[in-house]
């Protein structure tokens, strides 16, 4: 498979708002695979 060339220039919150997606830590992680939020942590 071949790697598509991206000349766009993204700004800083685009790129902010990419990583924010790949972080678990992050809601927006959660938001963009459709929950509402991070979920709770299982450990008392």
């Amino acid at each position: 498979m071949a790697e598509q060339q991206d000349d766009r220039e993204y700004s800083k919150e685009e790129l902010d708002n990419h990583a924010n997606q790949l972080n678990p830590n992050n809601d927006a992680y959660w938001q963009s695979r459709g929950c509402s939020g991070r979920p709770e942590d299982d450990e008392d």
